[in-house]
């Protein structure tokens, strides 16, 4: 068993205490080793690549679990009260709880659109309907801009390929570890 993974366990086991469990209230972003061990749990609970969660997690609230948006989403990954309620957690600003329940929200998005990992955080923003409602990312402005700059921090970016004489964008979709693995492309609808 790796020290990281025993670290991950031990938090995990003392934020599941009761409310945010010993661990004293966070005000601010997190430290970096902090996010990284809340984003580790949750990423094996749920077999999401870490880094995708972690990208979800730095696009949504900068690191910071005391977040709150202007609709009401709280917390690291910004959760709506609707999805926090879902998942049963009490405290959406404990950084355990809301990671955990984001991380299972953007895990079942994947396993719906089948691992792209692109559709999957259109989703996660803009909600699966709106994805459904279009078949690709919507056209939202923002649903796009997001998607871009998720992708970014997570590290899948575009290749240019010349398809039927017209130059397109490829994207990875790779789930488990895309950097490591031989990755499919698919096109990008």
């Amino acid at each position: 068993m790796s020290k990281s993974f025993r670290v991950a366990l031990l938090f995990s086991l003392l934020a599941g205490c009761s409310g945010s469990g010993f661990l004293p209230p966070v005000h601010g972003p997190l430290s970096a080793a902090r996010l990284q061990i809340v984003v580790t749990s949750a990423a094996m609970r749920y077999s999401v690549p870490s880094g995708l969660v972690r990208a979800v997690v730095m696009a949504e609230s900068a690191g910071n679990p005391a977040a709150i948006s202007s609709a009401g989403a709280e917390g690291l990954m910004q959760l709506m009260p609707a999805t926090a309620a879902e998942c049963g957690i009490s405290n959406a600003f404990d950084p355990f709880e809301n990671v955990d329940c984001g991380t299972r929200y953007l895990h079942a998005q994947l396993k719906r659109y089948h691992g792209n990992v692109r559709l999957a955080v259109a989703a996660y923003n803009a909600g699966p309907g709106a994805v459904d409602k279009y078949g690709s990312v919507p056209p939202y402005a923002e649903t796009q801009a997001y998607v871009e700059r998720v992708l970014a921090t997570y590290g899948v970016r575009p290749r240019r390929r010349i398809c039927n004489g017209r130059e397109k964008d490829v994207w990875c979709r790779g789930v488990l570890h895309p950097a490591s693995q031989r990755a499919s492309h698919e096109e990008a609808p």
